[in-house]
């Protein structure tokens, strides 16, 4: 026998009892489907045996890794389905691009996507779903994965491997179908009955119910803004030949990473002078309003368009948003009595208006500077009137949102997204979620200008992302012009500034777990020497070193 804890209840366990088995004794506690589980504070497949002495908490799709398990196995659900319907030659030809809607859009290179074939596929993936199938996983050695990927057309997976440090390769196995997959899976077919396969631009999108409701869809959020700018930095990406994590290393490997720093960075400086053109043809835009998720390089992003707007014969003002904080004691507050920044009421909007609404009349403004100390916003004298070539830059999380700026015009305001939109696979059925870049970018930047360690900043970013939820997705399609700041080699840059601050977190922490994933993640990428980075690179807002006072 074998005595565990299982939130907080002690058990004795026959030995041999896999946490499948004991899944199924405490599935009725819980909303959603039970498909990791915690033990010791170290994630575990539900195969895996009952530990003895060991303290269990258990994972749902509910739950960010449980939801992301859940996707991760469908995408190989999805795969074996086409592998049985249309073959291996239309499996070497599907790469997982980038999240669409809930889902994630699906390229093809090698089968027709239309109707009648995606219904058979998704028929199949029903079929298998029915028939419960098993999820088995084993290692192999790197040697054996190369050569076996390779044998099987799957060149990405070649690449990336290597370039693998240890000596073994965990692959899963569904039905005579093998493909290798970053992170968990759950134990069979059986698990995932929630999908629908969408047609949509020149592939389809493998549609999930949202993480809140992880059995029931919703429309399908179409983002056709983001989606373009997603789909032409991919390009980008395969154009420049690093496309994916292993492509990146041989380039870093063969000495050319210079030449993919300066074509990157050219290519978003081309994207720069393009809005600023667009800015300078159309003068009655006077108001270019910049928002952005956190760590997108959006104070970088506002100084480069700066610039460009001035080689087109504007003058820009920047305007901070923060500086129209209301005063602290009128600043509302949270469910947990902590102040909230980021909600709208957080903004002095009255004054925000009245004085942008002056600076369009041709009025004289003193503008105001919030001290973040006192709470309380400062007049020093600095004032503004705007000629016929100024522009205003502001820069702020509400700047999508018509509610922050109510009583200006439509017709002068030009509204810019900017977010990092990672743009690059770690082969072709592995994505890279966007938030893991920009929560490397944070984590960065908070240890180097405010010395805050790795561990606080993880344990800060759910937060982050409520509000980003509430505050700046919604509106992003409202943009007239979405800019992805999201340079192909810069996770190659942050990897050895991530780190050392990730090894600081330790096994107790809660946030130990995360920290093990993206050190895992880091793991993939051969490093890059930050000297190569130019100084006025987006990049540099996070390693320092900035041309910018950011």
């Amino acid at each position: 026998m074998r005595q565990i804890t299982v939130e907080g209840q002690t058990l004795n366990i026959k030995d041999g009892t896999t946490y499948l088995e004991l899944a199924k004794n405490f599935q009725k506690k819980y909303d959603h489907d039970i498909v990791l589980v915690l033990e010791n504070n170290k994630m575990r497949e539900l195969f895996r045996k009952v530990k003895d002495g060991a303290a269990v908490t258990f994972l749902t799709t509910g739950q960010i890794d449980g939801y992301n398990t859940y996707r991760r196995s469908a995408t190989l659900l999805l795969l074996k389905a086409i592998y049985d319907v249309e073959g291996m030659d239309a499996v070497r030809g599907m790469k997982v691009e980038f999240s669409a809607g809930e889902g994630y859009y699906v390229s093809s290179r090698k089968m027709p996507v239309n109707e009648e074939t995606l219904a058979r596929i998704e028929n199949r993936m029903k079929e298998l779903v029915s028939q419960n199938l098993p999820i088995e996983k084993r290692s192999i050695p790197v040697e054996e994965a190369i050569e076996h990927f390779t044998r099987h057309g799957m060149t990405d997976k070649a690449r990336l491997f290597r370039f693998r440090r240890s000596s073994s390769v965990n692959v899963y196995l569904l039905d005579g179908f093998e493909d290798y997959y970053y992170g968990y899976m759950v134990p069979s077919t059986g698990y995932l009955k929630y999908f629908k396969l969408i047609p949509y631009d020149e592939g389809f999108v493998l549609e999930f119910p949202p993480r809140k409701t992880p059995e029931t869809f919703g429309p399908f959020r179409e983002q056709p803004k983001v989606f373009q700018t997603l789909k032409n930095s991919t390009k980008w990406g395969e154009i420049l030949n690093v496309g994916t994590v292993g492509a990146l290393n041989e380039q870093i490997s063969e000495g050319n990473v210079g030449n993919i720093i300066l074509a990157q960075e050219a290519i978003m400086e081309k994207g720069l002078g393009d809005i600023a053109a667009e800015i300078a043809s159309r003068p009655d835009k006077k108001l270019i309003m910049i928002a952005g998720p956190s760590s997108s390089g959006k104070t970088t992003f506002s100084h480069r368009l700066s610039i460009q707007l001035m080689a087109h014969g504007l003058k820009p003002h920047p305007i901070a948003v923060d500086n129209y904080f209301v005063e602290r004691v009128d600043t509302p507050k949270d469910e947990n009595g902590q102040y909230n920044f980021e909600c709208l009421e957080a903004m002095d909007i009255e004054l925000f208006n009245q004085q942008m609404s002056a600076l369009l009349r041709g009025e004289k403004v003193f503008m105001p500077t919030f001290n973040f100390v006192t709470g309380m916003k400062e007049y020093k004298g600095n004032s503004l009137k705007l000629g016929p070539e100024d522009v205003l830059v502001i820069e702020g999380i509400h700047c999508l949102n018509d509610a922050l700026s109510y009583s200006l015009p439509a017709e002068n305001k030009f509204k810019i997204y900017v977010s990092a939109l990672t743009q690059m696979n770690i082969d072709e059925h592995n994505r890279i979620p966007t938030t893991d870049g920009r929560l490397i970018r944070r984590m960065v930047r908070d240890a180097r200008t405010r010395g805050a360690s790795a561990q606080k900043t993880i344990s800060m970013w759910p937060s982050v992302r409520r509000g980003e939820d509430e505050n700046i997705f919604p509106y992003q399609e409202s943009a007239d012009v979405v800019f992805n700041s999201a340079l192909i080699y810069e996770l190659a840059v942050l990897k050895q500034y991530a780190e050392p601050l990730l090894f600081g977190i330790r096994p107790e922490d809660p946030e130990y777990l995360e920290a093990k994933r993206l050190l895992k993640f880091l793991n993939y990428f051969q490093g890059i020497d930050s000297n190569l980075i130019p100084g006025n690179s987006i990049l540099r807002e996070f390693i320092g070193g900035s041309f910018f006072p950011v």
